[in-house]
């Protein structure tokens, strides 16, 4: 009879856990190695021909860990963290290389959820997307330092002149204590807008050369950063077995509580991608606010029917007598 093999993987940023299971659950290995693909493959190189599933959670280094184990003809499998957690959880001894061995299990048993895991293309445009909206945000958190240091001494800013770092220096006059301390700031958003118009660039030079982010941006509402972070978060649209799935996927589906006579759904799960529902929901709000007659109408009437239903079901949820009971009989 030929032997299969299970293998569960906690990784961690310098050391993996490996734990081997057979098919009748017992252990058959069990090491420590660095984590590195070549050093894991090593470790199971000669169990290779019979492994049959290679499990470790999502995580920061799963995407990479997964592609370079499969181009090493390993299955590799990247499960819901969220689902191991729960499961890992129950041990009284949380360990590598407990953590390990449960992760087996899962692996000979079926029982998790698996990932899809990103191509290298999508992975590396959400990286441009991560990177733009870090530096949008240091330029963000500058800001508001240097205005909060600058209240805690009764100064505000003036209207004029029209720029940022001219009103900044307006109020700087005269302040020799203070000079020193804001100017160095006002250098690092000069800094950081200067990054954040670079990334901007690359990623309009990105969307413009893919066919799937121009015809997203057909729709009234989508902009260049939308469509970006809306086709680097789907990737592969064929692996969602129907299109409604997409919201589930994003977390704007709503939840349900369903307890002995209790029935109701909540508001959305937000069990997914925030930043791509933060693209979603600015570009729903663009499509309400800015749309004008003429192009887009369609569209637009369609999201304001929506948004009214889902006034009149808030203000329902907000009586507990709303709450739908069922009947069994």
């Amino acid at each position: 009879m030929e032997k299969r093999y299970y293998v569960g993987l906690d990784v961690s940023k310098d050391a993996t856990a490996i734990c081997v299971r057979r098919a009748d659950g017992g252990v058959q290995r069990v090491c420590e190695v660095a984590t590195e693909p070549d050093a894991i493959c090593a470790a199971l190189d000669d169990l290779k021909c019979n492994v049959v599933r290679v499990v470790l959670e999502t995580g920061r280094m799963s995407n990479w860990l997964h592609g370079e184990l499969t181009r090493r003809r390993l299955p590799a499998i990247c499960v819901d963290a969220r689902q191991a957690h729960a499961v890992l959880s129950q041990m009284h001894n949380k360990t590598d290389a407990n953590d390990a061995a449960m992760l087996a299990d899962l692996a000979r048993t079926g029982f998790y959820r698996k990932v899809e895991v990103k191509s290298r293309h999508a992975q590396e445009r959400r990286a441009l997307l991560l990177a733009r909206d870090a530096a949008i945000g240091a330029r963000r958190n500058v800001e508001n330092t240097i205005r909060g240091l600058l209240a805690s001494f009764g100064l505000r800013l003036p209207t004029q002149p029209r720029t940022y770092e001219g009103r900044i220096r307006s109020v700087l006059e005269g302040q020799a204590a203070l000079a020193p301390i804001i100017l160095p700031l006002l250098a690092v958003r000069t800094e950081a807008l200067r990054q954040a118009a670079a990334l901007t660039k690359e990623l309009v030079r990105q969307v413009k050369a893919s066919d799937a982010c121009r015809r997203l941006m057909t729709v009234p509402g989508v902009g260049t950063v939308t469509a970006a972070t809306f086709v680097a978060t789907i990737d592969a649209p064929g692996r969602f077995a129907k299109s409604r799935s997409v919201g589930a996927y994003a977390g704007l589906t709503s939840r349900r509580h369903q307890s002995g006579a209790i029935d109701y759904g909540g508001r959305i799960s937000k069990r997914g991608d925030r930043l791509l529902r933060t693209m979603l929901y600015e570009a729903a709000n663009a499509l309400l606010c800015r749309v004008k007659l003429g192009k887009g109408q369609a569209l637009k009437n369609w999201a304001m029917a929506v948004k009214q239903r889902t006034m009149q079901r808030d203000k329902q949820d907000e009586n507990p007598a709303s709450i739908k009971v069922r009947t069994r009989g």
